[in-house]
């Protein structure tokens, strides 16, 4: 290659600006808002009539079919009144609580993902990237996470690779998971699509995933309310209100691990 077709090496980035405190980003878009919230109170009074359900019953199985002879691999502990939906045992109440809200959670997860994909949420947001999955790179944001620095500096609505999978693993796994098996446990819908059941391996199979399932959902809230509070709960939920979060003063100037 002679020196006038030589193609000249680019000169290096710059590096990104950091936002200075008080500066406002838009962080979670209207359809993404909206979905929390109606998840709020679904999830709330699905927890508490399915709790309900499992105390008349407290026992779980593997298979196609469960009963009291029957050996359960795992006894769930039996939850107290004050955090079931009705109060006081009403099976029957429970259930329609439980079936109403179910539709509600499923409808609500159909919009989020057109949605989604319609606004590139899940591409812009939410896509994993092999060089995210390295262990260097892995526990490079768990130390971050342990130092209870949880935004970048330089790109504070940059989602780090725990919360993608998190989120990735809620939404794809988890919920579905809960839908499908839900479709099995019900006899009407078991015999209009019996597939559900062969998928979930059987009715009483479906009653250990929909539980294992609302158990992983369940652990996935309560760690992302805790670090709602790590992170400043108060501009986390306005930010989830109005869809602006407000870099806080605090918010390092230096570059991320630094």
């Amino acid at each position: 290659m002679t020196e006038a077709t030589r193609t000249p090496s680019p000169e290096p980035a710059e590096p990104a600006a950091v936002p200075p405190p008080g500066t406002a980003l838009y962080r979670h878009r209207l359809t993404t808002r909206i979905w929390h919230w109606v998840n709020v109170v679904t999830i709330f009074i699905m927890i508490g009539s399915g709790l309900t359900i499992l105390n008349a019953h407290p026992h779980l199985y593997w298979g196609d079919y469960g009963a009291n002879p029957d050996h359960p691999w795992f006894n769930p502990p039996r939850a107290p009144s004050y955090l079931t939906i009705p109060a006081g045992y009403n099976l029957a109440l429970a259930r329609r609580w439980h079936l109403t809200f179910a539709l509600v959670f499923a409808f609500g997860l159909l919009f989020f993902m057109v949605s989604s994909l319609l606004n590139k949420h899940f591409q812009k947001d939410l896509r994993i990237r092999l060089k995210e999955l390295a262990p260097a790179h892995l526990w490079f944001d768990a130390k971050e996470h342990a130092a209870l620095r949880f935004h970048d500096p330089k790109n504070p609505n940059a989602r780090n690779i725990f919360q993608k999978l998190a989120y990735v693993t809620a939404i794809f796994v988890l919920i579905p998971a809960m839908i499908v098996s839900g479709l099995a446990l019900s006899p009407t819908m078991a015999a209009a699509w019996p597939w559900v059941l062969d998928v979930v391996g059987g009715r009483a199979s479906a009653r250990s995933v929909h539980f294992l399932a609302a158990s992983g959902l369940v652990i996935f809230i309560i760690v992302h309310v805790a670090l709602v509070i790590l992170a400043g709960a108060f501009g986390e939920v306005k930010a989830m209100i109005t869809g602006w979060w407000t870099v806080p003063a605090d918010h390092s100037a230096q570059e991320h691990g630094a």
